[in-house]
């Protein structure tokens, strides 16, 4: 038989499913033009239940509250009017731009990148899963130096030692991507994040805060789950599956940390040691200066009601001092340029921020918000579903969306105004509602081709393995997607049934309307 009459070889179940999948999310719009038309969506829709007169009486007042029409005059006018102090006083913007301002003089002074090279070549060849796997959820800290360099350093790590490559390849891909909101530090996303619960909240509790450590406790917590999930599934299903390297790839030796990163390491540290002991200074003795006497306690200090300065301060601090001890810093242009370039990196996500701010808006405006919550609040009351339940639900609907939406943010804006409401009145804390849907955000990422940095991580593998493509990807991935899901939902339940508080002054619970 021919090459022209050979019948086409069937395409299994799980390549059509996939390729679906990423047929389905090549459609969809760029965020900024789904914003625009969930804006869009949100003002016809208020035209239409203001005509049907919808109301609810407020959950916390009782006095009704009515769909208000933004397709009228008085509404047109609104919008007009506050697109600006919408876009300004959007919560997370300031405080990502500060924060990102500080993590980049850590990352741009190459703190972060030594620091990832100290982790991995502290490791002996048996145990350099853990390491890479820890590094992984460390790098979080360091916005996308985790994708950019851990993830190829890995790979280059492995068959130094002569273990695979797209063993240590995947091992870093979990820790980075898998596991994105576990971490042992507060991180970008946590601001982020905790500034969209708050817009959210307040829909319920105009006073309600909701800080960038809300889910600190339990992050901290996963970030054990995974490294420890990741080595387990690097070791015992992925590494075996791959076997012995025998593609053409050479090895590299692990170059060592010149004597001046080393100098920088020891300064950062020293600088890093000098802070710690300034904040615990502040706020562990009564009289601190870094605490409130009308608000005693931790919970009231202003090291957390200014934590994002904290976050600045710790990022600025540790990378001037490892920058101008190593050399990478040589006068302060070389700083403002790092924190300069962090800046052209946010160019995006600024402009997608306004649009998000506008939509954020709209929703509060409308009170279509107020009425969604209280009508899902009802049915979920109606279906008598418990805590652990409903948050498995909600962690696996996240899950669902990843799989076509993968920004973070994106996500959360849309879910957050109506999730976040619909569980405060059902006496959940927007905290614990943060915490589910971060579970699903993280572990879906690793094997869906919309993920950003996915097409990236392929071509790292494709350096050791010319023949591998998205099912190669997507397959050595799988075991950790699942583990994780399974693994850290199991966590979010012995949370529930512990009764353990999510982060400082982050309850599981609220009281019940």
């Amino acid at each position: 038989m021919t090459a022209e009459t050979a019948p086409a070889q069937p395409i299994p179940l799980a390549t059509r499913l996939l390729n679906g999948i990423e047929r389905a999310g090549n459609a969809l719009p760029h965020p900024v033009t789904l914003f625009i038309g969930l804006s869009a969506l949100v003002m016809v829709l208020s035209w239409v239940l203001h005509r049907l007169g919808v109301q609810v009486p407020h959950p916390a007042t009782g006095q009704p509250v009515m769909v208000v029409d933004l397709l009228s005059l008085a509404g047109l006018q609104r919008l007009l009017v506050g697109a600006l102090p919408n876009f300004i006083g959007f919560a997370p913007l300031g405080t990502v731009l500060v924060s990102l301002l500080g993590l980049s003089i850590a990352e741009g002074s190459g703190l972060i990148a030594a620091l990832l090279r100290r982790i991995s070549a502290a490791a002996r060849p048996r145990t350099l899963t853990i390491f890479v796997v820890l590094a992984g959820v460390i790098s979080h800290a360091g916005t996308d130096v985790g994708y950019v360099l851990l993830i190829p350093l890995s790979a280059g790590l492995f068959l130094a030692v002569g273990r695979h490559p797209l063993a240590g390849l995947a091992a870093a891909f979990a820790g980075v991507s898998g596991g994105f909101s576990a971490n042992f530090l507060i991180s970008a996303v946590d601001v982020v994040l905790a500034g969209m619960t708050q817009e959210a909240a307040r829909l319920i509790d105009p006073a309600y805060v909701v800080t960038p450590m809300a889910n600190y406790y339990f992050m901290a917590a996963s970030s054990v789950v995974i490294v420890v999930a990741g080595t387990w599934v690097t070791e015992r299903i992925v590494e075996p599956r791959l076997g012995a390297y025998t593609g053409s790839a050479t090895r590299d030796t692990l170059d060592p940390l010149s004597p001046a990163e080393q100098r920088g390491l020891r300064a950062a540290g020293i600088a890093t040691l000098v802070l710690t002991g300034l904040v615990l200074l502040g706020t562990v003795p009564a009289n601190g200066f870094l605490n409130d006497p009308a608000k005693p306690g931790f919970l009231g200090s202003y090291a957390l009601r200014g934590f994002v300065m904290i976050i600045f301060m710790y990022g600025a601090v540790s990378g001037l001092a490892y920058g101008f001890v190593s050399g990478s810093f040589r006068n302060d242009h070389d700083v403002v340029k790092a924190m300069t370039r962090a800046i052209e990196t946010l160019a995006g996500y600024v402009v997608l921020v306004f649009f998000i701010a506008q939509f954020v808006a709209l929703f509060n405006w409308t009170n279509v918000g107020i009425v969604t919550a209280v009508e899902g609040a009802d049915l979920l009351r109606q279906l008598g579903l418990g805590p652990i339940p409903l948050m498995i639900a909600f962690v696996l609907l996240a899950a669902f969306i990843d799989l076509v939406l993968g920004s973070a943010t994106a996500k959360w804006a849309v879910m957050a105004p109506i999730f976040v409401p619909m569980f405060m009145l059902l006496g959940y804390s927007p905290e614990l509602a943060q915490s589910a849907y971060r579970i699903g955000d993280s572990v879906v990422n690793i094997i869906t081709p919309l993920m950003s940095y996915f097409p990236l991580v392929l071509t790292f593998a494709q350096r050791y393995e010319p023949k591998a493509g998205i099912g190669t990807l997507v397959a050595t991935m799988l075991p950790y997607s699942l583990t994780f899901l399974v693994v850290w939902t199991l966590l979010l339940v012995l949370w529930l049934l512990a009764g353990w508080p999510l982060g400082p002054g982050a309850p599981l619970f609220i009281g019940r309307t």
